[in-house]
């Protein structure tokens, strides 16, 4: 079985030369998200690790639905943050209302020095398709 690319329309505009999301198998790798707006990229990132991680969860569940599945698909998860003290308890208070508490994905979390567009926290992921 070949994987499949996906470029979806209701996703964000990609900000480099990638898929949206690759399937191999029942596995989906969902590429790293960032606070983009989906339906005007001009517009700015917005301000604050709270308002980004909710566009980056909204922005990984169109991701996600695009490809006919749902958080409770996703088995591990990689976030990277420009400012770990300061946004780690805030990203994952957040981070946390979107998955079943018996179901969380496994997870690693990295600081970085800086991310694509401005943004201070970019979220991938992958997914099992049963």
């Amino acid at each position: 079985m070949e994987p499949i690319f996906h470029l979806l329309p209701d996703a964000p505009k990609p900000v480099a030369p990638y898929s949206h999301a690759v399937e191999a198998g029942p596995l989906l790798f969902v590429t790293g998200q960032l606070a983009t707006d989906p339906n005007d990229d001009s517009l700015p990132i917005p301000p604050g690790i709270e308002a980004q991680t909710r566009k980056v969860m909204d922005n990984l569940s169109r991701v996600l639905a695009g490809c006919a599945m749902t958080f409770a698909n996703v088995v591990f998860v990689r976030i990277y943050l420009t400012d770990f003290k300061r946004d780690y308890a805030a990203m994952n208070a957040i981070f946390s209302t979107y998955f079943h508490e018996n179901r969380r994905p496994g997870r690693t979390t990295v600081g970085v020095t800086d991310l694509a567009r401005g943004g201070i926290v970019e979220i991938d992921m992958i997914a099992f398709r049963s």
